[in-house]
């Protein structure tokens, strides 16, 4: 036992002090235009939910448990768009080495990744058909970005 922790001990001294991998979890589990298509399904969600929102704020105590179960989905499904776009596109997909290679693409993508994080938030924050149109905006021109060709 005391060999075993010794050599632990020395190769963990010895190990490089990073390990350089491209991916969150292993290759082949994710596919861009699967997770494209489920933040697809997200916005569609959003959309309905804040259209459902407006209708049932019409008589809100006769349908207060459905105005908290559609305010709940569209704050569950605005996060996870902007959750994939921080955990799967930023974090894995968008390269620095592209910043080094075509500035100008770069530079679109990241601020296309910031710009639907801000319409997602919005959308969380009020059922404006407005903010759900630049969501839906905004998502287009990031597919357009990240999908394939």
């Amino acid at each position: 036992m005391k060999r075993f922790a010794l050599f632990l001990s020395a190769f963990a001294l010895f190990a490089p002090a990073s390990v350089s991998a491209h991916c969150q979890v292993p290759c082949g589990i994710y596919d861009d235009n699967n997770v494209l298509g489920a933040m697809h399904t997200d916005y569609v969600t959003v959309e309905k939910a804040a259209k459902k929102i407006a209708e049932l704020s019409k008589d809100p105590a006769a349908n207060a448990h459905q105005l908290t179960r559609w305010i709940m989905n569209k704050e569950s499904h605005a996060q996870a768009i902007q959750d994939k776009v921080l955990n799967y596109f930023l974090a894995q997909r968008l390269k620095t080495a592209e910043a080094k290679t075509n500035q100008e693409s770069y530079n679109k993508k990241l601020t296309t990744c910031h710009k639907l994080i801000v319409a997602a938030m919005k959308c969380k924050q009020s059922t404006d058909p407005k903010a759900v149109e630049i969501l839906h905006n905004e998502l287009h021109t990031f597919m357009d970005l990240f999908g394939e060709k």
